[in-house]
């Protein structure tokens, strides 16, 4: 593995919420990683009540569609299902991405994974989950509704 933190960015997503969180915004960018790809996540404006300690998780995903948009029952329902080019079961799909810990409304995060190369995330979605994911539960990891998407595009060089 191969990653200059200098480099630049091969891709990006631009984070936008769904009509119950219009502030919500992040980005997602890729990185080459040599045999994968570092993923940095940044987001505001996630939903929290004060009550809730700094540490709710929630689930985080590439998707599969082309398109953040949809219908009243589910705003981003174009964005499809997980990334999953080898049909395997949830928690290694190649779009299973670490939870996001979200922290009074905000979200950092930065990994590698080799589930898949820099070129395969191009016009796939990156959506953000009301709940955190169970790993466990088939085939999604009943990780709720989706809140944010963003749908991935290549970086001009």
């Amino acid at each position: 593995m191969y990653y200059d933190v200098f480099q630049r960015p091969y891709a990006r997503a631009v984070l936008e919420g769904d009509s119950n969180n219009k502030k919500l915004r992040g980005r997602v960018t890729f990185y080459d990683g040599g045999d994968g790809i570092v993923v940095n996540v940044k987001i505001n404006n996630l939903p929290y009540t004060e009550s809730e300690c700094c540490g709710t998780f929630m689930g985080f995903h590439l998707h599969e569609g082309s398109e953040c948009s949809g219908d009243e029952k589910d705003e981003f329902a174009n964005a499809k299902m997980h990334y999953n080019p080898h049909n395997c079961i949830h928690i290694s799909h190649a779009g299973d991405f670490p939870p996001l810990m979200n922290c009074r409304g905000y979200a950092y995060a930065e990994f590698f994974t080799d589930r898949m190369k820099p070129e395969e995330v191009i016009g796939k979605t990156v959506v953000v989950h009301s709940n955190y994911d169970d790993f466990t539960t088939q085939p999604s990891g009943g990780s709720g509704k989706k809140i944010a998407c963003g749908v991935v595009k290549k970086m001009g060089m």
